[in-house]
């Protein structure tokens, strides 16, 4: 497995918002291309609806954090970044978490469930994998198309910055390479114990609801599913006010038991 031996908490960039003491901290993590900014005013508006404080962070090597320290990926590398989020957890002295994750997100928090069921409370995902299927593929190498003929590379500079190209292509790299066709994950989901609100778009470009139903029937905590009709891979931008909705309604149920 890759080590990130030039990880270091200070180089992470934040958001946190810590308006209710003693209440939970929801933890957001961005998807493969994503970071803070990217997911806009959606944090803030679920804190608000459910008195919970929210913590938002660019992975390294996105956003405004430190840019990578290995230059290619393996199969575990988001096992690392659950356990680095682990670290992280520490480092801020977190330890009442909910986690709300977007695509990698969604595995990363999954993997964090699994991995440290102690500081996870629940979980909220967004289009997560737990294997690869060719659908994700063909989105993926569709995405690398728009990369090398649109403007799809300076609207993520925007966002990302030095970090853009060494970032696109360890996404898109990784998950197109034949080593990572056998990527898996779901030998972690019967160690997941709390809770899981589980969301998809049906017409995800890149998951199948066969995602949802294998989460959904291997974790050992209980679950509750959102599929969403029309709705591609960001339900929380494509159907903001319903996952605002079914999501504050999940974590409301969360902390009553």
């Amino acid at each position: 497995m890759q080590t990130n031996t030039k990880f270091s908490p200070e180089a992470i960039a934040i958001k946190r918002i810590d308006n209710y003491p003693g209440r939970p901290t929801i933890i957001f993590l961005h998807d493969s291309l994503g970071c803070i900014e990217l997911w806009r005013d959606f944090p803030e508006k679920l804190g608000a609806l459910t008195n919970c404080n929210v913590l938002v962070y660019d992975r390294q090597g996105y956003g405004k954090s430190c840019p990578f320290s290995y230059t290619k990926r393996d199969n575990y590398y988001l096992e690392l970044e659950a356990d680095i989020l682990n670290q992280l957890l520490s480092f801020w002295n977190i330890d009442n978490v909910i986690l709300f994750g977007h695509s990698d997100g969604g595995s990363i928090a999954l993997l964090t469930a699994a991995k440290y069921p102690e500081k996870i409370s629940g979980v909220i995902t967004e289009g997560a994998h737990v294997f690869v299927e060719e659908v994700t593929l063909n989105g993926i190498k569709e995405a690398i198309e728009l990369y090398k003929t649109t403007d799809l590379k300076s609207k993520l500079q925007k966002y990302h910055g030095d970090n853009t190209g060494e970032m696109f292509w360890a996404w898109a790299g990784t998950w197109t390479s034949d080593e990572f066709k056998s990527w898996n994950i779901e030998r972690f989901l019967p160690s997941i114990q709390c809770f899981l609100l589980v969301i998809q778009g049906r017409d995800d470009e890149y998951g199948t609801l066969e995602q949802v139903k294998t989460i959904s029937t291997k974790i050992a905590g209980k679950s509750s599913e959102l599929v969403i009709p029309n709705i591609k891979h960001t339900p929380h931008k494509e159907a903001p006010e319903l996952v605002l909705d079914k999501s504050t309604e999940f974590i409301n149920q969360l902390l009553a038991n």
